[in-house]
């Protein structure tokens, strides 16, 4: 988590174990099972790390040298070969012949997959003489040519003794992980639906998306996570209003949740509202390759039909009229507001989430909504957003009372 965006409201303490039976992730003696990438992540670490990745090379059918490369200002030997399908390059440094790094292309199975065939390139550094073994205390890893993390190891002994019991593990909720298939075939559930107004009905669960009545078609506002997951939104859509075409795509944030389904609203040649600032991050996106796993887009190459968001802007007539304002605070910069005349409502993108205790998740956000639905003179009755359920708005203007 960010304890420094969090301000003490989600410390945790978990620990992940992974075995070839699968993972979990235990905190506070309760196993949970662990995501498809924290598998991926360990079983590659355990694989093409520095203490493995010659001995993985040293063991495949297809270990190649391939094009020397200067990384650093130093000539490296490349060695290559194929990993469970992963095609790797190691760079060894042609001084002191240790491997200073590691480069994949892969699809990841966390919000990575968003960006499709991605190059990854980890550096080992920082090198330690411990136990008469060089080993790299710090490891940074660079996905598409940006920092991702960076590790460092303060305390490294080899052959360290285990007990057996830090490896136990609910063998149920392991075998759960083994089959988690990760963010991209996360499915869209339409029983949590609920009537905001006629023609106005918001799908409840981690991320909420709402379908838009109007006059001359349907609107949908926020296409997140996934492919399949927007798929079946524009299912439901159809469904709910079968002889009305979806005419737009509302997408408020560049957060990777709101963003899952864009490339497939691409596809499918619909006009998707977005704010100005997150036009080229976007536009990179649909743009990315996806050969590993070939998508809609992939397979259509269509052109985006992108209506930019830089002020005021209105979709459609009648009693679900919608108007678009940019929220252009410190902390929403990336975002846009939606609001609802007619029905005074307000949907406030990924900026409000009420705690159990009634309180506010983060308040700088909603303090930034409440600053643009008075500078913009709005009259709201009713507010929900991304991850909140329908509240009302006097209520969270008495919250951020209290917060102040």
């Amino acid at each position: 988590m960010w304890p420094e965006s969090d301000l003490k409201q989600a410390d945790s303490d978990l620990t992940l174990i992974v075995t070839p039976a699968g993972g979990v992730v235990r905190s506070g003696g309760q196993d949970g099972p662990c995501g498809a990438a924290n598998l991926d992540a360990a079983r590659e670490s355990l694989a093409l790390g520095p203490e493995s990745v010659l001995l993985t090379a040293a063991g495949v059918q297809d270990l190649h040298f391939g094009a020397a490369e200067t990384m650093r200002s130093t000539a490296h030997t490349v060695l290559a070969f194929t990993w469970n399908g992963v095609p790797v390059r190691v760079l060894v440094n042609g001084f002191n012949h240790l491997p200073d790094g590691v480069e994949t292309t892969e699809e990841f199975r966390d919000f990575w997959f968003y960006w499709g065939d991605v190059k990854q390139r980890v550096y080992f550094d920082n090198w330690r003489w411990v136990s008469g073994v060089e080993y790299p205390s710090n490891q940074v890893t660079e996905r598409n040519g940006s920092v991702w993390s960076s590790t460092q190891a303060l305390d490294i002994a080899f052959n360290a003794p285990l007990e057996e019991k830090d490896f136990a593990m609910d063998a149920k909720v392991a075998a759960t992980s083994a089959g988690m298939q990760g963010l991209k075939a996360v499915p869209f559930r339409a029983g949590q639906d609920k009537a905001l107004a006629e023609g106005i009905d918001v799908y409840l669960g981690p991320w909420n998306t709402t379908i838009v009545k109007q006059p001359d078609g349907v609107v949908i506002l926020e296409t997140p996570i996934s492919q399949k997951f927007t798929e079946g939104i524009l299912a439901e859509a159809k469904k709910r209003y079968p002889d009305a075409p979806v005419k737009a795509v509302v997408s408020t944030s560049d957060s990777w949740p709101h963003v899952g389904g864009v490339r497939l609203d691409v596809a499918e040649g619909l006009p998707v509202y977005l704010l100005d600032l997150n036009q080229t991050l976007l536009e990179r996106m649909v743009e990315a390759p996806h050969t590993i796993d070939s998508d809609p887009e992939e397979t259509a190459k269509k052109a985006p039909q992108w209506k930019i968001v830089a002020g005021k802007t209105e979709i459609g007539t009648g009693a679900n009229r919608m108007v678009l304002y940019p929220l252009r605070g410190a902390s929403t910069e990336r975002q846009y507001m939606v609001y609802f005349p007619e029905r005074k409502l307000l949907y406030a993108s990924d900026t409000l989430v009420v705690n159990d205790d009634h309180s506010i998740y983060d308040p700088e956000l909603t303090h930034e909504v409440e600053q643009a639905v008075e500078r913009e003179h709005l009259v709201v009755d009713t507010v929900y957003a991304m991850h909140q359920a329908p509240v009302a708005w006097s209520d969270v203007v008495e919250m951020l009372r209290k917060a102040a």
